[in-house]
């Protein structure tokens, strides 16, 4: 069974290795759902977070060649229940003095932020699950959405210790 999976990939901080990572998938017939990319605390390491759909054994062989990349570090399944997972969404909004109370109060109840307003729009800040995300952009879309950024998903397991060995 097709399922959604968590990917973290730390790898060398050199150009191309994110094109590189995204091509295999590519070669292989995986489309990535969402893509991530951001500087650790170490300036020569980068994490990739990656989101694909697919079964396991499959999925288990894309974890094997993308560890043969050469500036592949460590490659490893992000366990949904020891983690924490977050993304980011900007959406713009069409608002006048018809809707706008009424676009706040959704806000409100998904704990977003109303980040820049003006006299025919708002922009909306939002940050939680990818559910949570589509949860509110299903409810908000009944209004005019003029424009929206998603940033994909980010990941990082809980606990100072994690089973892949770095503290």
């Amino acid at each position: 069974m097709d399922t959604k999976h968590v990917f973290s990939v730390l790898v060398e901080n050199h150009s191309g290795v994110l094109a590189r990572v995204a091509s295999l998938f590519g070669r292989r017939g995986y489309n990535i759902d969402s893509l991530t990319v951001s500087a650790t605390n170490d300036p020569d390491i980068s994490r990739i977070t990656l989101v694909v759909q697919g079964d396991e054994q499959v999925l288990e062989q894309l974890k094997l060649q993308t560890e043969k990349l050469e500036e592949i570090i460590e490659v490893f399944a992000i366990d949904r229940d020891q983690s924490l997972l977050r993304e980011l969404l900007l959406v713009k909004v069409a608002a006048d003095d018809h809707n706008r109370r009424i676009i706040r109060e959704v806000a409100e109840i998904y704990e977003a932020s109303i980040v820049d307003l003006s006299i025919d729009s708002m922009i909306i800040e939002l940050t939680g699950i990818p559910s949570k995300i589509d949860a509110f952009l299903e409810i908000i879309g009944q209004h005019e959405i003029i424009e929206m950024c998603r940033t994909g998903v980010t990941a990082l397991e809980r606990g100072r210790k994690t089973k892949h060995g770095r503290k």
